[in-house]
């Protein structure tokens, strides 16, 4: 079986590989994931005020969308472990049913940090999901993707307008 160059991820009969980053020079990698929610207004309110019964959402939701940014290798198969010096995670309230989160992670090493961004904000948001779960049943991931990127071979990405939903 025949793969056409472009995925990097299998070798030339089909079969998957890990991509081989070691003779790549190390640089600095930034990238920034956001994702979108959609809530119930009374939520969102019950949030700001800090009244969900499980706790400090956001501050509860940004550790655990750190720890994921650590995590990404275990979770994702072929995925590079990454020194990983920064992660930084962002929450805003859009409207009265719309949460934002971003993050943005940087790294010194040979390849890029998209997938721990990525991460990041999917667990930040599960884990809002989770813990709010109790009063609002309804609540959705309506966005996910990758705003930006920055550093290695294939240069600098910056999300077009109106192509982000």
């Amino acid at each position: 079986m025949s793969v056409e160059r472009g995925f990097s991820h299998f070798d030339q009969s089909g079969k998957a590989q890990m991509v081989d980053v070691g003779q790549k020079p190390e640089s600095q990698r930034v990238a920034v994931a956001v994702c979108r929610m959609h809530l119930r207004s009374t939520t969102l309110d019950l949030i700001r005020q800090g009244t969900i019964d499980k706790g400090d959402v956001l501050g509860i939701s940004r550790v655990a969308g750190i720890m994921a940014a650590k995590k990404t290798a275990d979770l994702i198969p072929l995925c590079h472990y990454l020194a990983i010096s920064s992660a930084a995670i962002n929450f805003e309230f859009l409207d009265a049913e719309h949460l934002e989160i971003r993050a943005q992670v940087t790294a010194n090493d040979r390849t890029g940090v998209e997938m721990e961004s990525l991460t990041s904000v999917a667990i930040a948001a599960l884990t809002i999901y989770d813990m709010c779960k109790s009063v609002d049943r309804e609540i959705k991931i309506v966005y996910l993707g990758l705003e930006s990127k920055s550093g290695g071979k294939s240069g600098d990405f910056k999300r077009g307008c109106g192509t982000d939903e």
